[in-house]
């Protein structure tokens, strides 16, 4: 959850505790990489902290209408040639208005969105990763309909009470979706606190 920091923008806690670890993951996974789309852009705190840390590639971030305001003041206030102005994207909204990428990525977005936008979210990605791209999902999961940890059970519950229709989603059905959209998954990387770095790659297949 993000509250206000005392900077004016919007700050995320789990952001601030992630990043570093993230980081260290991007590093390598990311070598080569000149484009990057965000979806899910939220506090922007990311978005800021991997474009100063990968100056070689560009970052683009984005996230849904509500949130822009808050992501682009602080995008702007960085003011780095590698971070330009936030993409208004909104997963529900195909085609999405924006193009290709040598790397997706978004963090703590999927067990948000409903799993209609999820399925939205995987229908559209393919169109707009270029060859040799990947998709870098970041995140809690379940597997074989079990959760990783009790705490992730408690995030789970609480998540559907704020809105019924988020939730932690099963890796199984992720991993389906993504490779109904050409996709083939390349690693599945433990991160702390319980989350999971899930790293696909473009192939040959085309979507069925």
């Amino acid at each position: 959850m993000a509250i206000e920091s005392e900077s004016g923008f919007p700050f995320s806690q789990a952001c601030e505790n992630n990043k570093d670890p993230i980081l260290e993951q991007l590093k390598t996974l990311l070598t080569g990489c000149r484009s990057v789309l965000e979806i899910g852009g939220g506090t922007g705190q990311h978005a800021l902290y991997f474009a100063q840390s990968l100056p070689d590639l560009t970052w683009h971030s984005s996230d849904v209408a509500s949130n822009l305001d808050s992501l682009a003041r602080r995008i702007v206030h960085a003011s780095l040639e590698n971070l330009p102005k936030p993409i208004r994207l909104d997963v529900d909204h195909r085609p999405w208005a924006c193009g290709r990428y040598d790397a997706v990525f978004t963090a703590n977005s999927l067990h948000i969105m409903s799993e209609n936008s999820v399925e939205n979210f995987f229908a559209e990605i393919s169109d707009h990763m270029n060859a040799q791209a990947q998709l870098l999902v970041y995140g809690p999961f379940r597997y074989k309909g079990e959760f990783t940890t009790p705490s992730n059970a408690s995030f789970d519950e609480w998540l559907k009470e704020r809105n019924p229709v988020s939730g932690v989603r099963d890796f199984e059905w992720i991993n389906a979706l993504a490779q109904r959209a050409g996709l083939r998954l390349k690693q599945d990387l433990s991160m702390p606190a319980n989350n999971q770095l899930l790293v696909w790659d473009t192939h040959s297949s085309a979507k069925s």
